[in-house]
């Protein structure tokens, strides 16, 4: 008798789990779907509810291998309720004039930028892909997802950001001092190339890992103070990436990569790549507010 009383209510507890409604179901689809211009999916078992949008209007060859959406040119964004809030994660299918315009975007509505790479080799058109995310309010989510989706829409076809300039390193006439002054940092002028680095450390391996392991952020000059081009790599903690992003877009400085250099190190430093086409003084300036947003004057961050 015990059993059977054991057995049924088992069972009875069984079925009001399997009744009771999924976290999921508490997901207003319909209004995710309008705010974000895109159709979903929702995932039951996985209480998430995915949008995405294929980048059909794509014609990509890799490797002479004619790329279609389900082969990975699919542009998306994952809801999911996390206590009591709304998570996002999502991954943008992008052409390299659209990246910056779109980055732009997502920051400016309060995403957050958490990688920007390549998934291909030998891809015609070169094919980026910047992952998102954020938490929050889930209307306020889905809206700015829409935006992202919006500028993507809006950049395609060759109608996004390409910074271009005619400068040959050999005949920089770079005033050195004035980057000095504004960076904070004395640098090195080598064929035409003024590059200022500036070290910290990490450990790893049971081992300090400083400027000449890599971990460094570091800016290379060249051109006149009139038209400039500045290229280099940016080290941060985790915390610090969003504002580093935001200050080099706010200057008008490209981001063309972000992604890690290590594994395993304390803490964890995280990585950018950048491009910027301007004046000396305001690519400078534009660097200094990244730098000082990260926190990268330190010496080495303990």
């Amino acid at each position: 008798m015990r059993t059977f009383i054991a057995a049924l209510a088992l069972a009875l507890s069984s079925a009001a789990t399997i009744a009771a409604p999924s976290k999921a179901s508490t997901f207003d689809t319909a209004r995710i779907e309008a705010l974000t211009g895109a159709k979903g999916a929702l995932n039951q078992m996985e209480g998430v509810f995915k949008v995405s949008v294929p980048r059909s209007d794509l014609a990509v060859t890799a490797a002479g291998v004619r790329l279609t959406p389900p082969m990975g040119l699919t542009s998306w964004a994952a809801f999911k309720h996390a206590g009591g809030h709304t998570v996002v994660m999502g991954d943008m299918v992008l052409l390299e004039d659209q990246v910056n315009p779109v980055m732009s975007v997502a920051l400016d509505n309060g995403l957050e930028v958490t990688a920007l790479h390549n998934h291909f080799f030998w891809d015609s058109p070169k094919v980026m892909f910047m992952h998102i995310g954020g938490m929050g309010d889930e209307a306020r989510l889905a809206e700015a997802v829409g935006k992202v989706f919006a500028r993507i829409k809006e950049t395609g076809g060759g109608r996004g950001d390409v910074p271009t300039a005619d400068i040959d390193p050999a005949k920089s006439s770079l005033d050195t001092k004035k980057i000095d002054a504004i960076l904070g940092k004395n640098g090195e002028l080598k064929d035409g190339v003024y590059k200022v680095t500036i070290g910290w450390e990490t450990t790893m391996h049971g081992g300090t890992m400083g400027s000449t392991m890599g971990v460094n952020t570091w800016a290379a000059f060249a051109g006149s103070d009139d038209k400039a081009v500045v290229d280099g790599d940016f080290a941060m903690l985790e915390s610090e990436l969003q504002g580093v992003l935001k200050a080099l877009r706010g200057a008008g400085i490209d981001v063309v990569a972000i992604h890690q250099h290590m594994t395993g190190e304390s803490p964890r430093v995280m990585f950018l790549h950048y491009w910027g086409v301007g004046s000396t003084e305001d690519l400078a300036k534009g660097l200094r507010a990244a730098l000082d947003r990260a926190g990268n004057s330190r010496k080495a961050p303990r």
